[in-house]
């Protein structure tokens, strides 16, 4: 019985950055897109995230291994070999891109309280924005990872969601592996932004930069260029890749499932409209009921008290790494002034552009556009990188690995192509 536990307990620890990765991309901004997708079309883009469950773990692979192999974020590994002005040219992108995200997902949060509770959305708003900032700020890392992982149980809401409502499951699984596809402007409007929802370059930059954390918080760790054990790096590696795998299955099946019910609610209703995750679940109260609708909101909550950190920590590794400054959730706030000034600007900006008349669906829209952009250098960045040996070692990466990676960009770039010929 306790060989059993001690199991169980073993399997948990390994679930860390991957999990938390993976969770963070069902943000209030991406509940909006898959709530759009299953209002709009009902089950028929039910098949996107089946697609890109593959391809976001190969990604999303390729990025923590580079991290835990060399012990250092993207950007720092991206200075050593890559023109500088490509990398900062990527990184002022990737900033401006967060920060509008950070505005949408807190504004959500605020409006998804102002439902439950009633009273002011943005004083609510103001609220989320602080208690995040000084979460990151004064709890350790460790500490901090701990309150991220149980964050991740908020997205059960949307499985809970699922249950609440009658659903034909024969006509999902046909919907899902025989989809009606659509060649028209809004169709494919909406696939991108799944698309880009799914894979989107801040994970890339908080996955690999959260494997240099784990591997600082255990002092006898090394980079596995500097490992002496073959057999500890092969442990690392399995570690990675149950984390990731596991990390991308509960995201896609989280988006599979607000897809689904909304769906089978709002779609049903002939509700085709929604431009924000608050609007969705306004929209289920009277169609799904008090439960549905309660559920569905304080997911948003919960899902943005976790996203939100780590869109704003994406970006201050991102520029931290780059320009060598001291940096890592592990350290206090004096011992990583210019990490935590780049957490701080970027969330209270984001909270900043929710009391502007900037229209936050709009401006969400032209971060997805960036982020879509930016996201074919990077990922086709990231797979140079784990192919040289003289960045990783022997570690580099095998064939089965490049081959997903370099679909993973090829449809990326593919979808950004589908968006300027729609334009």
């Amino acid at each position: 019985m306790q060989a059993v536990q001690k199991e169980k307990v073993s399997a948990l620890k390994q679930l860390g950055p991957g999990l938390i990765t993976g969770a963070a991309d069902d943000d209030p901004s991406g509940i909006a897109t898959y709530s759009q997708a299953g209002s709009q079309f009902g089950f028929d883009l039910l098949w996107t995230v089946v697609l890109t469950y593959p391809l976001m773990v190969g990604i999303q692979i390729v990025s923590a291994r580079i991290g835990r192999v060399t012990g250092k974020g993207l950007s720092a590994n991206m200075r050593k070999i890559f023109p500088a002005w490509l990398c900062l040219g990527i990184i002022v992108l990737l900033v401006i891109a967060n920060t509008i995200n950070i505005a949408a997902d807190i504004a959500a949060m605020g409006a998804s309280l102002k439902l439950v509770v009633g009273g002011r959305a943005h004083l609510y708003s103001l609220g989320f924005g602080l208690v995040s900032l000084l979460l990151q700020v004064f709890i350790p890392y460790q500490r901090y990872v701990r309150v991220l992982k149980w964050l991740t149980l908020s997205l059960l809401a949307y499985v809970a969601v699922v249950f609440m409502v009658h659903i034909h499951w024969s006509q999902v699984l046909l919907h899902t592996v025989m989809p009606h596809i659509t060649f028209n402007a809004a169709y494919a409007t909406v696939v991108v932004a799944v698309f880009g929802t799914t894979i989107s370059p801040y994970l890339f930059f908080w996955q690999a930069s959260q494997e240099v954390e784990e591997m600082r918080a255990h002092h006898d760790a090394k980079p596995l260029t500097q490992s002496t054990s073959l057999k500890n790096a092969g442990l690392a590696l399995r570690r990675i890749k149950v984390d990731t795998y596991f990390g991308m299955a509960f995201s896609n099946l989280v988006a599979f499932f607000i897809i689904l019910s909304t769906a089978v609610t709002l779609h049903a209703a002939g509700i085709t409209t929604i431009a924000t995750a608050a609007q969705a679940a306004e929209a289920l109260r009277p169609v799904a009921g008090e439960a549905t609708f309660l559920l569905f909101s304080l997911g948003i909550i919960g899902t943005g008290l976790l996203a939100v950190p780590v869109l704003a920590g994406s970006c201050a590794y991102a520029v931290a790494e780059y320009f060598d400054w001291a940096h890592g959730l592990n350290r206090k706030a004096l011992q990583a002034r210019g990490f935590y000034i780049i957490i701080s600007i970027t969330t209270l900006l984001g909270v900043l552009l929710d009391f502007t008349p900037v229209d936050p669906v709009k401006a969400l829209f032209w971060s997805a556009v960036i982020n879509g952009v930016i996201a074919i250098p990077i990922m086709a960045i990231m797979m140079l990188m784990a192919v040289r040996t003289d960045i990783m070692g022997e570690f580099t990466i095998k064939r089965k690995l490049q081959v997903l990676g370099w679909v993973a960009t090829a449809l990326m770039l593919v979808t950004v192509i589908v968006m300027l010929a729609y334009w």
